[in-house]
Protein backbone atom coordinates (compact mmCIF):
# COMPACT_ATOMS: atom_id res chain seq x y z
CA UNK A 1 0.00 0.00 0.00
CA UNK A 2 2.90 2.60 1.09
CA UNK A 3 5.17 1.60 -2.04
CA UNK A 4 1.80 1.78 -4.51
CA UNK A 5 -1.06 3.80 -3.66
CA UNK A 6 0.42 6.48 -0.96
CA UNK A 7 1.34 9.37 -2.53
CA UNK A 8 4.95 11.09 -1.93
CA UNK A 9 3.27 14.40 -0.97
CA UNK A 10 1.72 12.30 1.95
CA UNK A 11 4.29 10.71 2.83
CA UNK A 12 6.36 14.12 2.91
CA UNK A 13 3.84 15.46 5.14
CA UNK A 14 3.86 12.82 7.60
CA UNK A 15 8.13 12.97 7.93
CA UNK A 16 7.37 16.91 8.62
CA UNK A 17 6.51 15.72 11.95
CA UNK A 18 9.18 13.46 12.76
CA UNK A 19 12.02 14.48 14.29
CA UNK A 20 15.31 14.32 13.05
CA UNK A 21 16.63 10.65 14.92
CA UNK A 22 12.93 9.69 13.70
CA UNK A 23 13.98 10.67 9.90
CA UNK A 24 16.99 8.89 10.19
CA UNK A 25 15.48 5.38 10.99
CA UNK A 26 12.79 6.01 8.38
CA UNK A 27 15.68 6.55 6.01
CA UNK A 28 16.72 2.92 6.44
CA UNK A 29 13.10 1.59 5.48
CA UNK A 30 13.40 1.56 1.79
CA UNK A 31 14.33 3.68 -1.20
CA UNK A 32 11.89 5.60 -0.90
CA UNK A 33 11.89 6.64 2.19
CA UNK A 34 15.31 7.21 2.20
CA UNK A 35 14.95 9.30 -0.79
CA UNK A 36 12.00 10.97 0.81
CA UNK A 37 13.60 11.78 4.14
CA UNK A 38 16.33 13.29 3.13
CA UNK A 39 14.97 16.31 1.29
CA UNK A 40 16.59 19.46 2.06
CA UNK A 41 12.98 20.95 2.70
CA UNK A 42 12.74 18.80 6.02
CA UNK A 43 15.79 19.30 7.14
CA UNK A 44 16.20 22.80 6.31
CA UNK A 45 12.95 23.38 9.10
CA UNK A 46 14.80 21.14 11.53
CA UNK A 47 18.26 22.80 11.23
CA UNK A 48 16.79 26.14 11.87
CA UNK A 49 14.54 25.37 14.88
CA UNK A 50 17.48 24.54 16.82
CA UNK A 51 20.34 26.75 15.40
CA UNK A 52 18.44 29.31 13.82
CA UNK A 53 20.73 30.08 10.93
CA UNK A 54 19.37 31.28 7.40
CA UNK A 55 22.43 29.98 5.98
CA UNK A 56 24.15 26.65 6.39
CA UNK A 57 27.19 26.67 9.26
CA UNK A 58 29.82 24.00 8.12
CA UNK A 59 32.22 22.82 10.59
CA UNK A 60 35.07 20.87 8.77
CA UNK A 61 37.08 21.03 11.34
CA UNK A 62 37.79 22.06 14.89
CA UNK A 63 37.61 25.51 14.65
CA UNK A 64 37.14 26.41 11.47
CA UNK A 65 33.53 27.52 11.01
CA UNK A 66 31.99 29.23 7.91
CA UNK A 67 28.53 29.38 5.86
CA UNK A 68 27.86 27.54 2.62
CA UNK A 69 24.97 29.06 0.61
CA UNK A 70 22.76 26.10 -0.30
CA UNK A 71 22.93 27.22 -3.82
CA UNK A 72 26.73 26.84 -3.89
CA UNK A 73 27.02 23.57 -1.74
CA UNK A 74 28.62 20.67 -3.63
CA UNK A 75 26.95 17.74 -1.61
CA UNK A 76 23.42 16.82 -1.97
CA UNK A 77 21.93 18.39 1.11
CA UNK A 78 23.84 21.43 3.58
CA UNK A 79 21.13 21.61 5.77
CA UNK A 80 21.68 17.94 6.94
CA UNK A 81 25.24 17.99 6.36
CA UNK A 82 25.49 20.65 8.81
CA UNK A 83 23.28 19.77 11.15
CA UNK A 84 25.30 16.20 11.51
CA UNK A 85 28.21 18.30 12.42
CA UNK A 86 26.87 20.58 15.06
CA UNK A 87 24.44 18.01 16.79
CA UNK A 88 26.47 17.60 20.03
CA UNK A 89 26.43 20.44 21.23
CA UNK A 90 24.96 22.52 23.98
CA UNK A 91 22.60 25.72 23.69
CA UNK A 92 21.99 29.17 25.79
CA UNK A 93 18.55 30.11 25.14
CA UNK A 94 17.39 32.22 28.00
CA UNK A 95 13.42 31.49 28.37
CA UNK A 96 13.31 28.05 26.20
CA UNK A 97 12.50 25.78 29.23
CA UNK A 98 10.18 28.54 30.35
CA UNK A 99 8.41 28.78 26.70
CA UNK A 100 8.56 24.73 26.45
CA UNK A 101 6.30 24.38 29.81
CA UNK A 102 3.90 27.26 28.57
CA UNK A 103 1.11 26.22 25.96
CA UNK A 104 2.56 29.02 23.90
CA UNK A 105 2.97 28.29 20.07
CA UNK A 106 6.66 28.64 20.58
CA UNK A 107 6.24 25.62 22.92
CA UNK A 108 5.13 23.90 20.13
CA UNK A 109 7.10 24.73 17.57
CA UNK A 110 10.64 24.58 20.01
CA UNK A 111 9.46 20.37 20.14
CA UNK A 112 12.06 18.83 23.40
CA UNK A 113 15.00 16.36 22.35
CA UNK A 114 15.90 14.90 25.60
CA UNK A 115 19.89 14.87 23.85
CA UNK A 116 20.09 18.80 23.17
CA UNK A 117 20.74 20.42 26.82
CA UNK A 118 19.63 23.77 27.17
CA UNK A 119 21.17 26.57 30.03
CA UNK A 120 20.02 30.10 30.89
CA UNK A 121 23.69 31.40 30.93
CA UNK A 122 26.96 31.11 29.48
CA UNK A 123 28.55 30.19 32.45
CA UNK A 124 26.09 28.26 33.34
CA UNK A 125 26.73 26.45 30.00
CA UNK A 126 30.82 25.93 30.45
CA UNK A 127 30.28 24.33 34.08
CA UNK A 128 27.77 21.72 31.81
CA UNK A 129 30.14 21.06 29.20
CA UNK A 130 33.32 20.48 32.18
CA UNK A 131 30.90 17.50 33.44
CA UNK A 132 29.35 16.26 30.31
CA UNK A 133 30.41 15.12 26.80
CA UNK A 134 29.26 17.80 24.55
CA UNK A 135 32.57 17.92 21.97
CA UNK A 136 32.97 20.97 23.92
CA UNK A 137 30.88 22.77 21.70
CA UNK A 138 28.10 26.14 22.95
CA UNK A 139 26.12 27.62 20.51
CA UNK A 140 24.73 31.02 22.20
CA UNK A 141 21.75 32.11 20.64
CA UNK A 142 20.16 35.56 20.40
CA UNK A 143 20.24 38.20 22.86
CA UNK A 144 22.32 40.44 25.25
CA UNK A 145 24.07 38.59 27.64
CA UNK A 146 25.34 41.25 30.87
CA UNK A 147 27.86 40.63 33.75
CA UNK A 148 28.63 37.00 32.00
CA UNK A 149 32.54 36.49 33.51
CA UNK A 150 33.98 33.92 30.91
CA UNK A 151 36.91 32.40 32.32
CA UNK A 152 38.13 29.80 29.81
CA UNK A 153 40.64 27.38 31.56
CA UNK A 154 39.55 24.18 29.08
CA UNK A 155 39.77 23.53 25.19
CA UNK A 156 35.98 24.82 24.36
CA UNK A 157 34.15 26.34 21.67
CA UNK A 158 31.70 29.09 21.84
CA UNK A 159 29.39 30.12 18.75
CA UNK A 160 26.96 32.66 18.19
CA UNK A 161 24.07 31.51 16.59
CA UNK A 162 20.93 33.07 15.06
CA UNK A 163 19.80 34.10 11.55
CA UNK A 164 21.59 37.09 9.06
CA UNK A 165 23.64 38.82 11.03
CA UNK A 166 24.58 36.96 13.68
CA UNK A 167 27.34 38.62 15.54
CA UNK A 168 25.27 42.03 16.07
CA UNK A 169 22.32 39.88 17.51
CA UNK A 170 24.13 37.70 20.18
CA UNK A 171 26.17 40.51 22.67
CA UNK A 172 28.26 39.68 25.58
CA UNK A 173 28.91 42.48 27.83
CA UNK A 174 30.79 43.23 31.37
CA UNK A 175 30.55 46.49 33.27
CA UNK A 176 33.10 45.27 36.12
CA UNK A 177 35.33 42.73 34.86
CA UNK A 178 37.13 41.35 31.97
CA UNK A 179 34.25 39.90 29.56
CA UNK A 180 36.23 36.98 28.21
CA UNK A 181 39.79 35.96 29.88
CA UNK A 182 41.32 33.15 28.43
CA UNK A 183 44.46 31.53 30.65
CA UNK A 184 46.73 28.70 30.42
CA UNK A 185 45.46 25.29 30.22
CA UNK A 186 42.46 27.07 27.50
CA UNK A 187 44.20 25.09 24.60
CA UNK A 188 42.98 25.57 21.21
CA UNK A 189 39.86 27.63 22.35
CA UNK A 190 37.49 29.17 19.86
CA UNK A 191 34.98 32.22 20.27
CA UNK A 192 33.17 33.54 17.45
CA UNK A 193 30.20 34.96 15.88
CA UNK A 194 29.22 37.24 18.43
CA UNK A 195 30.33 40.79 20.15
CA UNK A 196 31.84 41.33 22.88
CA UNK A 197 31.83 44.65 24.78
CA UNK A 198 33.20 45.95 28.06
CA UNK A 199 31.24 49.13 29.08
CA UNK A 200 32.47 49.94 32.98
CA UNK A 201 30.42 52.35 34.87
CA UNK A 202 33.52 54.50 35.19
CA UNK A 203 35.40 54.69 32.08
CA UNK A 204 38.32 56.32 33.53
CA UNK A 205 38.61 54.20 36.59
CA UNK A 206 42.45 52.58 36.87
CA UNK A 207 42.04 48.90 36.44
CA UNK A 208 43.48 45.68 33.90
CA UNK A 209 40.26 44.62 32.50
CA UNK A 210 39.11 44.37 28.85
CA UNK A 211 37.22 42.75 26.52
CA UNK A 212 39.15 40.08 25.57
CA UNK A 213 42.34 39.07 27.52
CA UNK A 214 44.74 36.77 26.44
CA UNK A 215 47.38 35.54 28.56
CA UNK A 216 50.78 33.16 28.57
CA UNK A 217 50.48 29.96 26.78
CA UNK A 218 47.14 30.60 25.39
CA UNK A 219 46.40 29.66 21.79
CA UNK A 220 42.64 30.82 21.09
CA UNK A 221 40.72 31.57 17.65
CA UNK A 222 38.59 34.36 17.43
CA UNK A 223 36.52 34.06 14.95
CA UNK A 224 33.63 37.39 13.38
CA UNK A 225 33.43 39.17 16.12
CA UNK A 226 33.08 42.52 16.90
CA UNK A 227 34.99 44.17 19.90
CA UNK A 228 34.34 47.58 21.84
CA UNK A 229 35.88 49.00 25.07
CA UNK A 230 34.56 52.58 26.61
CA UNK A 231 37.16 52.42 29.16
CA UNK A 232 39.81 54.86 28.59
CA UNK A 233 42.53 53.26 30.72
CA UNK A 234 42.71 49.67 29.00
CA UNK A 235 43.05 48.28 25.53
CA UNK A 236 40.11 46.52 24.48
CA UNK A 237 42.03 43.12 23.40
CA UNK A 238 44.92 42.47 25.29
CA UNK A 239 47.76 39.29 24.45
CA UNK A 240 50.50 39.40 26.40
CA UNK A 241 53.17 36.84 28.14
CA UNK A 242 55.30 34.22 26.21
CA UNK A 243 53.24 31.38 24.65
CA UNK A 244 50.25 33.95 24.02
CA UNK A 245 49.65 33.30 20.27
CA UNK A 246 45.89 33.71 19.46
CA UNK A 247 44.64 33.65 16.25
CA UNK A 248 42.19 36.71 14.86
CA UNK A 249 40.05 36.22 11.97
CA UNK A 250 37.81 38.80 10.58
CA UNK A 251 37.38 40.68 13.82
CA UNK A 252 36.43 44.36 14.27
CA UNK A 253 37.57 46.45 16.74
CA UNK A 254 36.39 49.54 16.71
CA UNK A 255 35.21 52.67 18.76
CA UNK A 256 37.40 52.09 21.72
CA UNK A 257 38.34 54.97 23.87
CA UNK A 258 41.54 53.44 24.64
CA UNK A 259 43.75 51.39 22.32
CA UNK A 260 42.39 48.79 20.19
CA UNK A 261 44.87 45.71 20.08
CA UNK A 262 47.46 46.00 22.17
CA UNK A 263 50.41 42.93 21.91
CA UNK A 264 53.21 42.93 24.32
CA UNK A 265 55.60 40.76 26.51
CA UNK A 266 56.48 38.22 23.78
CA UNK A 267 53.60 37.07 22.94
CA UNK A 268 52.70 36.09 18.93
CA UNK A 269 49.76 35.51 16.94
CA UNK A 270 48.26 35.39 13.85
CA UNK A 271 46.03 38.31 12.73
CA UNK A 272 44.20 38.25 9.29
CA UNK A 273 41.05 39.88 7.61
CA UNK A 274 40.20 42.50 10.58
CA UNK A 275 39.09 45.80 11.07
CA UNK A 276 40.64 47.80 13.06
CA UNK A 277 39.13 51.56 13.62
CA UNK A 278 37.98 54.62 15.27
CA UNK A 279 39.53 53.80 18.23
CA UNK A 280 41.09 56.65 20.34
CA UNK A 281 44.72 55.64 20.53
CA UNK A 282 46.57 53.64 18.21
CA UNK A 283 44.86 51.05 16.63
CA UNK A 284 47.81 48.31 17.51
CA UNK A 285 50.30 48.27 19.82
CA UNK A 286 52.85 46.38 19.78
CA UNK A 287 55.90 46.33 21.97
CA UNK A 288 58.32 43.91 24.08
CA UNK A 289 59.60 41.63 22.01
CA UNK A 290 55.89 41.00 20.48
CA UNK A 291 56.24 38.98 17.32
CA UNK A 292 52.52 39.22 15.74
CA UNK A 293 51.77 38.42 12.36
CA UNK A 294 48.90 40.80 10.68
CA UNK A 295 47.74 40.30 6.97
CA UNK A 296 45.25 41.99 5.11
CA UNK A 297 43.69 43.91 8.09
CA UNK A 298 42.21 47.57 7.64
CA UNK A 299 43.49 49.81 9.91
CA UNK A 300 41.32 53.44 9.15
CA UNK A 301 39.98 56.58 10.71
CA UNK A 302 41.77 56.18 14.06
CA UNK A 303 42.20 59.22 16.07
CA UNK A 304 45.87 58.66 16.72
CA UNK A 305 48.58 56.87 15.25
CA UNK A 306 47.13 53.48 13.11
CA UNK A 307 50.26 51.00 14.28
CA UNK A 308 52.45 51.46 16.78
CA UNK A 309 55.44 49.58 17.71
CA UNK A 310 57.74 50.23 20.03
CA UNK A 311 60.32 49.35 22.55
CA UNK A 312 61.69 46.46 20.95
CA UNK A 313 58.13 45.21 19.30
CA UNK A 314 58.19 43.13 16.27
CA UNK A 315 55.96 42.06 14.09
CA UNK A 316 55.17 41.33 10.31
CA UNK A 317 52.64 43.49 8.49
CA UNK A 318 51.25 42.07 5.15
CA UNK A 319 49.11 44.04 2.73
CA UNK A 320 47.02 45.71 5.28
CA UNK A 321 45.35 48.97 3.95
CA UNK A 322 46.12 52.07 6.55
CA UNK A 323 44.83 55.06 5.79
CA UNK A 324 42.95 58.21 7.04
CA UNK A 325 44.72 58.29 10.52
CA UNK A 326 44.89 61.18 12.47
CA UNK A 327 48.51 61.20 13.32
CA UNK A 328 50.97 58.72 11.06
CA UNK A 329 49.59 55.45 9.83
CA UNK A 330 52.74 53.61 10.99
CA UNK A 331 55.35 54.32 13.90
CA UNK A 332 58.47 52.85 15.25
CA UNK A 333 59.68 53.76 17.89
CA UNK A 334 62.97 52.78 20.59
CA UNK A 335 63.98 50.05 18.85
CA UNK A 336 61.09 48.43 17.41
CA UNK A 337 62.24 46.58 14.48
CA UNK A 338 58.91 45.84 12.03
CA UNK A 339 58.93 44.12 8.93
CA UNK A 340 56.03 45.94 6.64
CA UNK A 341 55.24 44.18 3.11
CA UNK A 342 52.99 45.08 0.29
CA UNK A 343 50.97 47.50 2.72
CA UNK A 344 49.02 50.75 1.72
CA UNK A 345 49.65 53.86 3.50
CA UNK A 346 47.88 56.55 2.33
CA UNK A 347 45.98 59.41 3.43
CA UNK A 348 47.04 60.04 7.05
CA UNK A 349 46.29 63.10 8.17
CA UNK A 350 50.25 63.81 9.16
CA UNK A 351 53.07 61.46 7.49
CA UNK A 352 52.79 58.00 6.31
CA UNK A 353 55.57 56.49 8.32
CA UNK A 354 57.37 57.86 11.38
CA UNK A 355 60.44 56.18 12.19
CA UNK A 356 62.21 58.12 15.26
CA UNK A 357 64.21 57.43 18.75
CA UNK A 358 66.61 55.07 17.13
CA UNK A 359 63.46 52.60 15.50
CA UNK A 360 64.44 50.29 12.92
CA UNK A 361 62.12 48.16 10.49
CA UNK A 362 62.19 46.92 7.19
CA UNK A 363 59.87 48.40 4.54
CA UNK A 364 59.19 46.67 1.42
CA UNK A 365 56.62 46.95 -1.35
CA UNK A 366 54.64 48.95 -0.03
CA UNK A 367 52.49 51.92 -1.64
CA UNK A 368 52.76 55.14 0.36
CA UNK A 369 50.72 58.01 -1.23
CA UNK A 370 48.31 60.91 -0.33
CA UNK A 371 49.87 61.53 3.29
CA UNK A 372 49.29 65.43 4.78
CA UNK A 373 53.23 65.42 5.52
CA UNK A 374 55.85 63.12 4.23
CA UNK A 375 55.67 59.92 3.57
CA UNK A 376 58.19 58.81 5.41
CA UNK A 377 59.73 60.51 8.22
CA UNK A 378 63.59 58.86 9.68
CA UNK A 379 65.05 60.94 12.60
CA UNK A 380 67.00 60.64 15.82
CA UNK A 381 69.69 57.98 14.90
CA UNK A 382 66.80 55.64 13.51
CA UNK A 383 67.98 53.23 11.00
CA UNK A 384 65.36 51.39 8.87
CA UNK A 385 65.71 49.47 5.31
CA UNK A 386 63.31 51.42 3.05
CA UNK A 387 63.06 49.12 -0.23
CA UNK A 388 60.84 48.84 -3.82
CA UNK A 389 58.11 51.03 -2.46
CA UNK A 390 56.29 53.57 -4.28
CA UNK A 391 56.12 56.73 -2.71
CA UNK A 392 53.75 59.78 -4.70
CA UNK A 393 51.40 62.30 -4.32
CA UNK A 394 52.29 63.24 -0.86
CA UNK A 395 50.96 66.92 -0.10
CA UNK A 396 54.68 67.13 1.20
CA UNK A 397 57.60 65.41 0.78
CA UNK A 398 58.75 61.56 -0.10
CA UNK A 399 61.45 60.88 2.16
CA UNK A 400 62.66 63.13 5.27
CA UNK A 401 65.57 62.49 6.88
CA UNK A 402 66.59 64.87 9.42
CA UNK A 403 68.48 64.89 13.11
CA UNK A 404 70.67 61.68 12.50
CA UNK A 405 68.43 60.01 10.59
CA UNK A 406 70.26 56.95 8.89
CA UNK A 407 68.76 54.17 7.04
CA UNK A 408 68.91 52.56 3.61
CA UNK A 409 66.94 54.04 0.76
CA UNK A 410 66.91 51.33 -1.96
CA UNK A 411 65.27 50.60 -5.23
CA UNK A 412 62.09 52.94 -4.67
CA UNK A 413 59.71 54.82 -6.94
CA UNK A 414 59.38 58.49 -5.44
CA UNK A 415 57.01 60.62 -7.95
CA UNK A 416 54.51 63.63 -7.76
CA UNK A 417 55.25 64.96 -4.18
CA UNK A 418 54.76 68.17 -3.40
CA UNK A 419 58.39 68.62 -2.49
CA UNK A 420 61.42 67.22 -2.28
CA UNK A 421 61.55 63.52 -3.50
CA UNK A 422 64.38 62.90 -0.47
CA UNK A 423 64.66 65.55 1.82
CA UNK A 424 68.17 64.99 3.77
CA UNK A 425 68.77 67.78 6.58
CA UNK A 426 70.99 68.15 10.03
CA UNK A 427 73.56 65.56 10.29
CA UNK A 428 71.85 62.50 8.37
CA UNK A 429 73.44 59.91 6.68
CA UNK A 430 71.55 57.89 4.94
CA UNK A 431 72.36 55.41 1.89
CA UNK A 432 70.42 56.30 -1.27
CA UNK A 433 70.69 54.29 -3.88
CA UNK A 434 68.97 52.69 -7.35
CA UNK A 435 65.53 54.78 -6.60
CA UNK A 436 63.91 56.59 -9.43
CA UNK A 437 62.80 60.05 -8.50
CA UNK A 438 61.05 62.19 -11.16
CA UNK A 439 57.74 64.34 -11.21
CA UNK A 440 58.21 65.99 -8.00
CA UNK A 441 56.43 69.35 -7.78
CA UNK A 442 59.84 70.62 -5.88
CA UNK A 443 63.22 69.22 -6.28
CA UNK A 444 64.40 65.82 -6.56
CA UNK A 445 67.07 65.33 -3.74
CA UNK A 446 67.26 68.51 -0.99
CA UNK A 447 70.38 67.97 1.37
CA UNK A 448 70.83 70.93 3.83
CA UNK A 449 71.61 71.86 7.25
CA UNK A 450 74.94 69.73 7.54
CA UNK A 451 72.80 66.98 6.06
CA UNK A 452 75.52 64.19 4.33
CA UNK A 453 74.71 60.32 2.80
CA UNK A 454 75.69 58.05 -0.32
CA UNK A 455 73.42 59.04 -3.16
CA UNK A 456 74.20 56.57 -5.87
CA UNK A 457 73.42 55.03 -9.18
CA UNK A 458 69.53 56.82 -8.60
CA UNK A 459 67.88 58.05 -11.81
CA UNK A 460 66.85 61.45 -11.11
CA UNK A 461 64.10 63.35 -13.67
CA UNK A 462 61.75 65.47 -14.77
CA UNK A 463 61.45 67.29 -11.84
CA UNK A 464 60.12 70.76 -11.22
CA UNK A 465 63.62 72.66 -9.29
CA UNK A 466 66.49 70.89 -9.12
CA UNK A 467 67.55 67.49 -9.88
CA UNK A 468 70.11 67.77 -6.32
CA UNK A 469 70.12 70.50 -4.17
CA UNK A 470 73.19 70.93 -1.53
CA UNK A 471 73.39 73.53 0.99
CA UNK A 472 74.34 74.81 4.19
CA UNK A 473 77.48 72.87 5.32
CA UNK A 474 76.14 69.74 3.97
CA UNK A 475 78.66 67.09 2.16
CA UNK A 476 76.96 64.51 0.71
CA UNK A 477 78.93 61.74 -1.92
CA UNK A 478 76.77 61.94 -5.44
CA UNK A 479 78.14 58.88 -7.92
CA UNK A 480 77.39 57.12 -10.69
CA UNK A 481 73.67 59.04 -10.71
CA UNK A 482 71.16 59.63 -14.62
CA UNK A 483 70.39 63.05 -13.33
CA UNK A 484 68.36 64.42 -16.31
CA UNK A 485 65.03 66.52 -18.25
CA UNK A 486 64.76 68.64 -15.16
CA UNK A 487 63.17 71.62 -15.79
CA UNK A 488 65.78 73.93 -14.09
CA UNK A 489 69.37 72.71 -13.28
CA UNK A 490 71.00 69.44 -12.74
CA UNK A 491 72.59 69.71 -9.19
CA UNK A 492 73.17 72.83 -7.50
CA UNK A 493 75.42 73.80 -4.77
CA UNK A 494 75.10 77.12 -3.18
CA UNK A 495 75.55 78.55 0.41
CA UNK A 496 78.57 76.28 2.00
CA UNK A 497 77.04 73.48 0.02
CA UNK A 498 80.32 70.56 -0.39
CA UNK A 499 80.41 67.00 -1.52
CA UNK A 500 81.72 64.95 -4.02
CA UNK A 501 80.00 64.39 -7.71
CA UNK A 502 81.90 62.01 -9.40
CA UNK A 503 81.41 59.52 -12.53
CA UNK A 504 77.32 60.77 -12.89
CA UNK A 505 75.50 61.67 -15.96
CA UNK A 506 73.82 64.98 -15.74
CA UNK A 507 72.10 65.84 -19.16
CA UNK A 508 69.37 67.84 -20.79
CA UNK A 509 68.11 70.15 -18.03
CA UNK A 510 66.64 73.35 -19.33
CA UNK A 511 69.33 75.78 -17.47
CA UNK A 512 73.14 74.41 -15.97
CA UNK A 513 74.01 70.87 -15.44
CA UNK A 514 75.94 71.47 -13.04
CA UNK A 515 75.65 74.95 -10.82
CA UNK A 516 78.13 76.16 -8.14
Amino acid sequence: FLQSLLPDEVIFRIFSFLLEKDLCRAAQVCKRFNVLSNDPVLWKYLYQEIFEYTIPMMNPEPNKFHQVSPENYDGANPWKDSFVQLYRGVHVRPGYMESYSSNSDTAIRLRPRDNIQYYETIVDALSGVVEGDHNGIIFVHPGIYTDEWIFIDFPVTIIGTGPDKISSKVVVENTCETTVVFTEGCGESYIGYMTVWFLPEDPNAPHHRYCLEIGSNCSPTIDHCMVRSTSTVGSAVSCAGEGANPTFTHVTISDCENVGLYIADLAEGLFEDCEIHNNALAGIWVKNYAKPIIRRCHIHDGRDVGVFTFDNGYGYFEKCDIHHNRIAGFEVKAGANPTVVRCSIHHGQTGGIYIHARGRGQFLENKIHSNQFAGLWVTSNSDPTIRCNEIYNGHQGGVYIFTNGKGLIEKNNIYGNALAGIQIRSNSSPIVRHNKIHDGQHGGIYVHEKGQGIIEENEIYSNTLAGVWVTTGSSPTLRRNRIHSGRQVGVYFYDNGNGILEENDIYNHMYSGVQI
